[in-house]
Formats: C-alpha cells, structure tokens, sequence
C-alpha cells in the first residue's frame, strides 16, 4: 500500500471512530438521562424504537466500516512496524475493535434484544428498565471513552507518519 493511502484511509478511520464516539457520548450523556425520566413504559418503547431505527445504512456503514478500516490498519502497522507512527495506529485500531466494536457484540446487543422482548407495561419491568438503563449507560461510557481514544491514537499515528 501506497503512503498516500495509508494516510487517507486512517483519515477516513479517525472520522470514522470520531463519529461513533459522539454518537456513544450523547447516548451517555443525555439520551439515556432523558429515557430514564419518562415513565418506564415509555422510556423503554422509545428504546424499542431506537434499537429499530439504529439498524440503518449510515450508522452500520460508519460502525462496522470504521471496524473494518481498523482491521486492516491492524494489518498495516504489523507489515510497517518499523515506520513511524504505527505504534500508534496498532493500538487505536485495537482500542476501536476491542473497546466499542466487540464490545457492543458482547454487551450491548444481548441487552438491546432482551430488552426488545420485554412487554413495556409488563409486571417487572420498571426494574428491569431500571437495571438496564445503569448498566447499559456504564458500558457505553466505555465505548464512547474507547472511540474517542482510538480517534485520537489515529491522529497520533498520522502526525507521527
């Protein structure tokens, strides 16, 4: 690979993990806050909604290009090692990949489809609603944290290059 697109590809990875971090922060800091307050019936239904809606070319293209962009960025700092800059690049990669992509696979997504069946006027489900809010708000915390930190890694890889 050429540096000329090594360079525009981890540009495109930097907006890339820089938009899913802001995606994740106004989750954290005031979506959620926001949901939390409307009844549990209502803030779960809107939640429903919002697990719908998510599903949709331009997250999942930024989500899961962003995640593949760091996959072969990844590829690239181990085949250029010696370059300047791929430290880097390795690390912001694998923050991305490991501390937002999995994670949501592994966290989040079970408890968005839990949270999917559950029957908003159900007998338990202010607790539950109650539950999922708290945890789910905690682990985004750490992919917006994980974005932000890849995005910038990504910058210090290209400044360094």
């Amino acid at each position: 690979m050429t540096d000329r697109l090594i360079f525009a590809l981890t540009l495109i990875a930097v907006l890339g993990t820089g938009l899913v971090a802001g995606t994740f922060f106004a989750f954290s800091t005031f979506v959620m806050k926001a949901l939390a307050a409307r009844p549990p019936a209502e803030g779960i239904a809107a939640m429903q909604a919002i697990n719908v809606k998510v599903i949709n070319p331009w997250f999942l293209g930024t989500f899961t290009g962003t995640a593949l962009l760091c996959g072969l960025g990844v590829i690239v700092s181990l085949t250029r090692w010696s370059q300047p800059g791929a430290v880097y690049l390795l690390i912001g990669c694998l923050v991305y990949i490991i501390g937002s992509f999995v994670q949501t696979f592994v966290f989040h997504i079970p408890r968005n489809n839990a949270l999917d069946a559950l029957d908003p006027s159900g007998v338990d489900s202010a607790d539950r609603w109650a539950w999922f809010v708290s945890t789910w708000t905690a682990w985004n915390h750490v992919r917006t944290v994980a974005s932000a930190a890849a995005s910038l890694l990504l910058v210090a890889s290209l400044v360094a290059a």
